[in-house]
């Protein structure tokens, strides 16, 4: 398992105090970086970013609205059970998923994160991984946002250094609040038929008051999740977070409220799912080719593809065409937007570059939040270490 030296840790801190006394500029975020032998392995220097929510975004990124509901609407599920035509969420960008390398070995594609959506508040990655044996992600810190991983294939161990621990399995959901500060790795479990695990993690942010709490987690079992079925059974929801026909999550998971569904719709079925107005919201299709929009209007979308919605509108129309070989399924996204400043440093997620360097002294320095990361090593992480 990697490792500081005493030399690399006074020329980390040295440095970062003569940056934080400096004019603080971008750059000086990755020349601060590039001194940590850890930091420099584990976060590649495209992961910077800056945004404002609170100022027009730049053109290649997607405008953000600035209403920040925190409650479910109460007339949702009634919305849910009628027959009055709901307003119609349309695409303003849909765009492939495009795979590439992540962590030790692993393989990704990346939506959410990416030049082409980067600006889409409360949400900050989104990542579709594949993660083979002998691959994964060791030791790493977190702060200031929540992770939402839900597992598809296979098994994913976890552990931190509070000696919290677990093992996710097929269709399991963990809620990961980094808060002040977290170090943890994530690794596969080696399947006997040597295939890939494979999920989905999001990452949500944090509002800015809620950055400094005590991490936690939440474990969201197969077993525990809702189901629901429509369209004559050819359509199936599985209500993660959120409501849907009527049926409620089992509990809140995120402090940043987010619904979560996991929808599959068969060849000739079609679903009209009401979503929270004012909220920003997402699908990412997992499989199938999927029409979204109401008929007469419909946008076919193939698999791996994020489609993003408007911000106005009421619910989003899916369905399958009646001769399609097989079924679509896709998990549609939905969160209260945060008005508030975003400055991200690969795992750092805060509000002003000030905070992102305190971050880094914290980590380097094991201090506020970081100190039972001195001298802690994962044991699923050893079996990474060359």
């Amino acid at each position: 398992m990697r490792t500081f030296s005493p030399v690399t840790i006074a020329i980390s801190v040295i440095v970062g105090v003569c940056s934080i006394l400096a004019l603080l500029k971008r750059q000086d975020i990755l020349d601060f970086a590039a001194t940590n032998s850890v930091l420099s392995q584990l976060i590649p220097t495209n992961t910077v970013s800056i945004i404002n929510t609170t100022t027009a975004p730049e053109n290649n990124n997607i405008p953000t609205s600035t209403s920040t509901p925190t409650s479910t609407p109460a007339t949702m599920s009634a919305a849910t059970n009628t027959t009055t035509k709901l307003l119609p969420r349309l695409i303003r960008t849909a765009f492939l998923a495009v795979e590439q390398s992540e962590g030790a070995g692993a393989r990704v594609r990346r939506s959410i994160g990416t030049p082409k959506l980067r600006n889409f508040s409360p949400f900050l990655m989104l990542d579709h991984f594949s993660v083979p044996p002998g691959a994964g992600f060791p030791d790493h810190p977190h702060r200031g946002q929540e992770t939402i991983t839900y597992l598809m294939q296979g098994g994913i161990d976890h552990e931190d250094f509070a000696g919290n621990k677990g093992r996710l399995g097929p269709g399991d959901l963990q809620f990961m609040t980094a808060g002040r500060g977290i170090v943890h790795a994530e690794m596969p479990v080696q399947n006997e038929d040597g295939s890939a695990n494979v999920g989905i993690q999001l990452w949500v942010d944090l509002p800015k008051h809620l950055k400094g709490c005590e991490p936690r987690y939440r474990d969201l079992r197969a077993e525990e999740i809702p189901v629901v079925e429509a369209d004559g059974g050819r359509v199936t929801v599985k209500v993660i977070s959120g409501q849907s026909h009527g049926v409620d999550s089992v509990k809140d998971l995120a402090y940043t409220p987010v619904w979560l569904l996991d929808v599959e719709v068969r060849p000739g079925g079609k679903v009209v799912q009401p979503l929270p107005e004012g909220w920003n919201a997402f699908a990412y299709t997992l499989e199938g080719e999927v029409l979204i929009g109401e008929e007469g209007a419909q946008r076919p979308v193939g698999e791996f593809h994020n489609v993003v919605f408007e911000g106005e509108g009421q619910a989003v129309y899916a369905a399958v065409d009646e001769g399609a070989e097989k079924s679509a399924r896709f998990v549609l996204v939905a969160g209260t937007p945060l008005d508030q400043k975003v400055v991200q440093y690969g795992p750092f997620v805060l509000t002003s570059q000030e905070e992102v360097y305190q971050a880094f002294m914290d980590y380097q320095t094991h201090s506020n939040g970081f100190e039972r990361a001195d001298g802690w090593e994962s044991e699923i992480g050893k079996s990474m270490v060359h």
